[in-house]
């Protein structure tokens, strides 16, 4: 097995192991919990001297150098294109060092931005982001991604999307965006919306972690293998020769177990959660939750409540319309609409509430967000709308996602 980083040590943010017909790509951030980076530096540039001339800058450097511009998000969205076109790879596997796969984006640094006055290097950061998603969901080869740790918001996007979710005892998924004046992007409305019943509008809302049996129960894991087991199967994973999902499946499942969920998953309430979480507007949502509590003393109900109230309204309202929308959408109509979405709250003309949400809870962390507006009833319908358009600015363009081709029927589905 070989292990291969960049001549300046720069691409060592993704480790690359390679065996055979198999290409493992390892997170390695892991005092930061693996979050996925991008150089703001370079994209304050970028985003000055124009994007066309920055694409042929960074050609020309990698001509001279032999080195790519490297941050995770380019390096990993690099390697997903070169092992598709390389017919001698036919599995890729992801994983992060450490105690987490991927904690998210660094979204602290694309705030620091906003708040010297260059929201467009956060623009540059999620097209990115949302390239790779893209190309994760409709790739041509298996991906396994082995979730033994923290899976968390952009980690989700570089995870769920593909073939297979490994999670372990260890796991920890949510997708804790509205809690922090966001939304779940990274085409969350697409996978969050087709989880059984209206669990999805429940993670989507009130950020709440699943552990690996859970995400096993609802979908969000293909399989759930013990920690121990990792090595073995990882083992086995090497010595595979073949795209076939079926045989790489029936491998995995050798190694895989069934878990007992605990007594208080909230994946019991299902069907409180179908009740609660199928109304019409946030509002509806909380209303029906309250009256829940008055029937019945249930802790978890009120952690539901508290999250909610806890939560930008803003980021609420938005991020129901949008899972809602996503029900009705493919993945690449997902994305394209969440690069609008992310590009408004970049911009802070209706609400700033990304940069207090960070502010409060990853920069100050006083862990006391003053929302504006302050109240659900206060964000109105036209102020969601706006969200949802186009942004008016000459620079700004839509998302455009490359066009894909060949796609096994696992892919297409997605489309």
């Amino acid at each position: 097995m070989a292990s291969f980083s960049s001549r300046d040590g720069q691409e060592d943010q993704v480790l690359v192991e390679e065996k055979s017909f198999v290409r493992a790509l390892i997170l390695n951030r892991p005092k930061q919990l693996n979050a996925l980076s991008y150089d703001m530096c370079w994209m304050g540039f970028f985003c000055y001297i124009g994007r066309q001339f920055a694409v042929s800058l960074l050609r020309l450097f990698k001509l001279i150098t032999g080195v790519a511009f490297c941050e995770m998000i380019a390096r990993l969205l690099e390697l997903f294109l070169v092992y598709e076109k390389d017919s001698n790879v036919k599995l890729v596997i992801l994983k992060g060092k450490g105690r987490a796969f991927c904690a998210g984006g660094d979204v602290a640094t694309v705030v620091r931005d906003i708040n010297n006055g260059n929201w467009k290097s956060g623009e540059i950061f999620f097209r990115k982001e949302f390239t790779l998603n893209y190309l994760m969901a409709t790739y041509s080869r298996p991906q396994v991604s082995i979730l033994n740790g923290i899976v968390m918001g952009g980690g989700a996007g570089c995870s769920i999307h593909g073939s297979f979710r490994v999670a372990t005892e260890n796991s920890v998924f949510a997708m804790p965006e509205t809690a922090l004046g966001l939304f779940p992007d990274i085409g969350a409305s697409y996978f969050l919306s087709r989880l059984p019943g209206h669990f999805g509008e429940y993670l989507d809302l009130t950020g709440a972690r699943l552990d690996g049996a859970e995400m096993l129960a609802c979908g969000l894991a293909t399989h759930f293998v013990p920690s121990a087991k990792l090595p073995s199967l990882e083992a086995a994973l090497y010595a595979v020769d073949s795209r076939d999902q079926a045989i790489i499946s029936a491998i995995i499942r050798e190694y895989s177990e069934l878990p007992i969920l605990k007594e208080q998953s909230a994946y019991h309430r299902l069907d409180v959660i179908n009740r609660c979480f199928s109304r019409r507007t946030v509002e509806d949502i909380l209303s029906a939750l309250e009256r829940e509590a008055t029937n019945k003393v249930d802790d978890w109900i009120l952690a539901s409540i508290q999250s909610l109230k806890k939560a930008s309204p803003t980021s609420l309202k938005i991020s129901l319309r949008s899972i809602r929308e996503g029900r009705l959408q493919g993945v690449g109509q997902c994305l394209v609409r969440e690069y609008r979405m992310v590009c408004h709250v970049m911009r802070g003309q209706v609400s700033k509430d990304f940069v207090e949400g960070c502010r409060a809870l990853l920069l100050d962390k006083d862990k006391n967000p003053k929302w504006e507006p302050p109240r659900l009833e206060l964000v109105t319908d036209k102020m969601v709308e706006s969200y949802f358009s186009k942004v008016d600015d000459e620079d700004w363009e839509d998302l455009k996602l490359p066009p894909r081709s060949n796609l096994p029927a696992s892919a297409f589905a997605k489309l």
